[in-house]
């Protein structure tokens, strides 16, 4: 056994791409072990592996980890990613519940059906220039450091990046009104760490794909 955390879950980004972040943000190398049939899924529901039939499922000092919020909480708490005391845990939790929400359209948009797509893209544009970036903007405004919270690299910033770099994926321009998460995105994105998993041949996985779709749907359907 190496030791390293052991991912479980299908070669794309999904609900374990976040998990993949917090591990790298915190220089913890990982293993994946990817899932390309429904029997590979199968085969981990029947030998007890998923404690709720499902993935991502994480293998870390010997558990087998289900839930990727109850993961995400696990890493963070792990390697000091969730504040200095209560009340920041309080923050970072709040900020990082709404950057999951956020999160999920964004995933969720390359898996609208075509007659829906434009609707949905346009339910995402306004969530996120009207409800989430301009409560990031306001928070850094106000917070006055380079962290969302306290004065060190928490899980709500590197969670807070991922989003933002997925977001103008979508759309370009999508940060042009807010220049407080542009100087934001450009600092988180230098350190050490992030700027490594950031590279060309990291273990950061890349857009989901139309061709994508399919090879996913039959894993889990």
């Amino acid at each position: 056994m190496s030791g390293k955390p052991k991912l479980h879950y299908f070669n794309g980004r999904g609900r374990m791409e976040s998990i993949r972040w917090l591990l790298a943000a915190a220089g913890v190398e990982f293993e994946e072990c990817f899932l390309e049939t429904k029997d590979d899924l199968t085969k981990l529901q029947k030998d007890g592996s998923l404690l709720f039939q499902q993935v991502p499922m994480v293998e870390i000092d010997g558990m087998k980890m289900v839930q990727s919020r109850a993961i995400g909480n696990y890493i963070a708490a792990k390697y000091n990613l969730c504040g200095k005391d209560l009340k920041e845990r309080a923050l970072i939790d709040m900020y990082v519940e709404a950057i999951i929400d956020l999160n999920e359209l964004l995933m969720m948009h390359a898996f609208q059906p075509e007659d829906k797509k434009q609707q949905h893209f346009a339910n995402l544009v306004d969530k996120a220039t009207n409800r989430y970036f301009p409560v990031f903007e306001k928070v850094l405004k106000d917070h006055g450091q380079d962290f969302l919270v306290g004065n060190q690299l928490s899980r709500a910033d590197v969670q807070l990046l991922e989003c933002l770099l997925m977001a103008e994926e979508c759309k370009p321009d999508f940060l042009a009104k807010f220049p407080l998460l542009q100087s934001f995105k450009a600092r988180i994105s230098n350190i050490p760490t992030i700027k490594k998993f950031l590279q060309p041949g990291s273990q950061r996985k890349p857009p989901l794909q139309e061709k994508d779709r399919a090879r996913v749907m039959k894993i889990f359907h």
